[in-house]
């Protein structure tokens, strides 16, 4: 479990193995808004859809816009949303995150599963890094180790493997100590990256920055960076796989006011808006079009050690008092979607009309609150002998969205005869209190958001085992322990299922974190252009390959 990003969280769970191999993407084009004047959105009303209309045109430049810049390329060491944005299209993974968030092989042109507790590698040969060199199979065990040093972002996605070895000229064996349901699926994400060993070595500790040239394989390499400015990918003509449609691409990063601005005016054709007020301030713009597409992210509210939630009926309570209609609404200018679990729709990869009854089917968690929710929350309150004299503490920063949350938190405390008090921190403030308990020792609830890069509930319902790191609240329950444990070992996915809706409901029934809302993947392209992923696969897929003229 790992991943931070100066926006969101990423959180990846221990896994296992099968070879699942869902089909690619299709290609209907994604919900577009190209309406001129403003426009408010209603993402109940979304209609999600992995890619956009496919590109026939070449495109000599395109100038993208990141959010913030990469703290580092090296995705073992700082493993950012931005840094992935760029990567993506520079380095390839084992496996690949394809549109419709299902996963196949990639530099692992082939995968077996002899027994449930082995996976053998094959893989793809005339695949080169961008010095030249071939991809070996030292290279993809040297990488995998690098991977799993617990120092490194993804060492726990490592936790379940019981060797790691070199079996043929281009195979590599992982055997597990138990079964496991989602190792393929990390090889997707940063576990899964292969590094040129030679050129991680040779730069050392000032791998990933700026000056260094990348160690991967990918369709474009990396040009130049110049820190505070930009940064540049370019096509590699030596790629194994299809040549891409654009040649070179361009980030500057912008947030808020000067990202909408860069868009409107046509200073840059693209961008990802990782936040959802960003996609609102863009609604109805000339020039542009917004794609929306799954994505597993969710606003949540996630109690703290401090003690102030520690009773389940309060947050119950709460969770069911809370007015998520309105804080879409008043926020996130309806770019969210009121909702009743901690992971988006993006992560129902496979059964999903079981996950998709499920999430409709959460107890405590209505859109807006009816009077019959208020009085159970009221009772729910007197019954746990709740101090209503002492505030519980709210953390937020400045944004608008977490501002909206943090206040409708406060009023639907007051509404069940409790009291709320809101504490404000600078965002680099705020940052620290996912990962350090001294910085949130002062609050009881943090207005958070969060993301998993597998399309499967699994990848999530980890945290709130009783060892987790993110069990800020100290909930523990065997049987909740043992039954996440089966589901991960679990390869059958319709049984899998079965188990991650009991999970869901235990986890949701105990209010370990409080669901507020489903945020959707938002592209902002020109509107000549098309191409690219609308889902959030963008993190994990080479999405730059694809993205083109509409016209030929």
């Amino acid at each position: 479990m790992t991943h931070t990003s100066s926006r969101r969280r990423a959180a990846v769970a221990a896994g296992l193995v099968v070879a699942t191999i869902a089909t690619a993407a299709g290609c209907s084009g994604a919900t577009r808004n190209t309406a001129g004047g403003s426009a408010t959105a209603d993402a109940a009303k979304l209609t999600l859809t992995p890619t956009t209309t496919a590109a026939k045109g070449e495109l000599a430049n395109a100038n993208w816009l990141l959010e913030d810049e990469p703290d580092s390329l090296d995705l073992d060491t700082q493993g950012t949303s931005a840094g992935r944005v760029v990567l993506t299209n520079v380095c390839e993974r084992l496996y690949q995150l394809q549109p419709d968030m299902s996963t196949k092989p990639l530099l692992a042109e082939k995968a077996k599963t002899p027994d449930d507790k082995t996976l053998v590698l094959t893989l793809r040969s005339g695949v080169t890094f961008h010095d030249g060199t071939p991809m070996t199979a030292d290279d993809v065990l040297w990488s995998l180790k690098r991977h799993a040093d617990p120092d490194m972002e993804q060492g726990d996605e490592f936790g379940n493997i019981a060797a790691m070895k070199k079996t043929g000229a281009r195979q590599v064996t992982i055997t597990f100590k138990a079964p496991d349901a989602m190792f393929f699926k990390a090889l997707a994400g940063d576990a899964g990256i292969v590094w040129n060993k030679e050129q991680v070595e040779k730069a050392g500790k000032d791998f990933g920055t700026p000056g260094q040239p990348d160690a991967c394989t990918g369709p474009y390499e990396l040009s130049s960076w110049k820190s505070g400015d930009s940064l540049t990918i370019r096509r590699y003509d030596s790629y194994w796989g299809r040549k891409p449609l654009t040649k070179q691409v361009t980030f500057r990063w912008a947030a808020d006011s000067a990202l909408v601005n860069a868009l409107t005016t046509g200073a840059a054709d693209g961008a990802y808006a990782e936040s959802p007020n960003t996609a609102a301030a863009l609604q109805g713009k000339k020039g542009i079009e917004q794609h929306y597409g799954p994505s597993t992210a969710s606003l949540v509210l996630i109690p703290t050690e401090r003690g102030g939630l520690k009773d389940v009926k309060v947050r119950r309570a709460l969770s069911l008092a809370l007015d998520r209609k309105g804080i879409a609404a008043s926020g996130y200018g309806g770019m969210v979607q009121p909702w009743g679990t901690p992971v988006g729709s993006g992560a129902w990869g496979y059964e999903k009309p079981a996950f998709e009854a499920a999430q409709k089917a959460v107890d405590y968690a209505p859109a807006s609150p009816s009077a019959d929710d208020l009085a159970k929350a009221k009772h729910l309150v007197k019954e746990s002998g709740a101090d209503a004299a002492t505030p519980i503490v709210i953390g937020t920063d400045a944004s608008q969205g977490r501002t909206v949350i943090a206040n409708a938190v406060r009023a639907a405390l007051q509404r069940i005869g409790l009291k709320g008090q809101i504490k404000t921190v600078p965002t680099s403030q705020f940052e620290q209190f996912y990962s350090d308990p001294q910085a949130r020792a002062d609050i009881d609830v943090l207005a958070g958001d969060w993301y998993i890069s597998k399309a499967d509930p699994m990848g999530f319902y980890d945290n709130a085992l009783s060892d987790s790191s993110n069990n800020w609240v100290g909930f523990k329950d065997a049987a909740y322990d043992s039954e996440v444990k089966k589901a991960l070992a679990t390869l059958d996915d319709a049984e899998r299922a079965r188990l991650a809706v009991d999970v869901q409901k235990k986890f949701t029934d105990a209010a370990v974190w409080i669901s507020v809302a489903q945020v959707p993947s938002v592209l902002v392209l020109n509107t000549k252009l098309t191409g690219p992923p609308a889902s959030m696969a963008y993190l994990y897929y080479p999405w730059a390959a694809e993205l083109g003229a509409k016209k030929g």
